[in-house]
């Protein structure tokens, strides 16, 4: 009862979006990003390894072969086509995971709305174009962060139990 009275009590949190930026924590799963190299390669190899580890099949890579004239990627094959279809994606992370070289990530955009079903689908040329969007800040709540290590905010001697008596 006395947790409903305390948050009864509270003022509700709200932002006001988009005049405001939201805070988001630095985990946050949002809109898929294509990253490149600093010397302006693309990362993606079109090895498929994300469109394998999706449990939705949303992801359509058809790699391609680099040539001496079009270079895309350090290695032989680039990710020729490369689709994401927003509709069907679950945003779990699994193919950031299974990418060796890192080239497709999560970032922080939330706002994915669209007016029609086509626009859902994200090709590699929206993929690959820098998102930083003005209305999402990360979260610094560093200071909520357990104290590892510390018992009652003074540092345990070593060698000490929690229980024991010094002496």
């Amino acid at each position: 009862m006395w947790i409903t009275l305390i948050h009864l009590l509270r003022r509700p949190v709200t932002n006001q979006y988009p005049n405001e930026p939201v805070a988001v924590y630095p985990r946050f799963r949002g809109r898929h990003v294509l990253k490149r190299y600093d010397n302006g390669l693309e990362r993606c190899i079109g090895c498929a390894l994300c469109a394998a580890a999706c449990p939705t099949d949303c992801i359509l890579v058809i790699a391609g072969e680099n040539t001496p004239e079009a270079r895309y990627s350090p290695g032989e094959r680039y990710g020729e086509v490369y689709e994401i279809n927003l509709l069907r994606c679950i945003f779990c992370g699994y193919c950031a995971e299974a990418c060796p070289t890192e080239a497709i990530v999560l970032e922080y955009d939330f706002a994915l709305s669209v007016y029609d079903r086509w626009d859902a689908i994200i090709t590699r040329e929206q993929l690959l174009q820098p998102h930083t969007p003005p209305h999402i800040v990360l979260r610094d709540d560093t200071t909520l962060e357990p104290n590892w290590g510390q018992w009652g905010g003074v540092a345990r001697p070593a060698g000490k139990a929690e229980g024991q008596a010094s002496g």
